[in-house]
């Protein structure tokens, strides 16, 4: 069987010792999250993260490093890749319509999230953010330039002729 884990994508932003957070209703009940969500079919992994950031939170977010990628198996046995980014918000559309399930955007302490470990969403909320407390960042020029938009990685290296693949 081929395996296709769902790709993700989450947006990790820290003010004040404060993580700008999601509460939303996912099979009747309330979870917390990072602003996340599925990359679209030929959208780039910074465009995908800035869209669910604005989407799930009004807030227009700009990717700065890369946290990592991790990878989640349900207790269902699905899997999802996600891809974390490190950035900040600039402006806030605080009269936006958030989308659904997103019932509210929160900014929220790693303890206030430690004490209501039972509501997070998956495990990859804290350790997300216990991998940002860390220190933990790769530059964004980590990833493709095509999987950026051109954002901060410069151009993409050319192939060496050898390692081409035949047409």
């Amino acid at each position: 069987m081929v395996w296709k884990p769902d790709v993700t994508v989450a947006a990790l932003v820290q003010r004040a010792g404060r993580f700008l957070i999601v509460e939303e209703r996912i099979g009747g009940r309330l979870v917390l999250n990072q602003p996340a969500g599925h990359v679209e079919d030929g959208e780039s992994l910074c465009a995908a993260v800035i869209r669910e950031t604005l989407e799930e939170t009004a807030w227009h977010f700009e990717p700065e490093a890369l946290l990592g990628l991790y990878l989640w198996r349900s207790p269902r046995g699905h899997s999802t890749l996600r891809i974390a980014f490190l950035g900040s918000v600039i402006t806030h559309e605080p009269q936006r319509a958030l989308d659904p399930p997103v019932q509210a955007a929160h900014w929220l302490s790693r303890d206030e999230l430690a004490a209501r470990r039972a509501q997070l969403r998956t495990p990859l909320v804290l350790r997300c953010i216990d991998d940002c407390i860390a220190g933990q960042r790769l530059p964004l020029s980590a990833l493709a330039s095509d999987l950026l938009d051109g954002m901060a990685a410069g151009p993409a290296a050319p192939e060496p002729p050898g390692n081409r693949a035949p047409p």
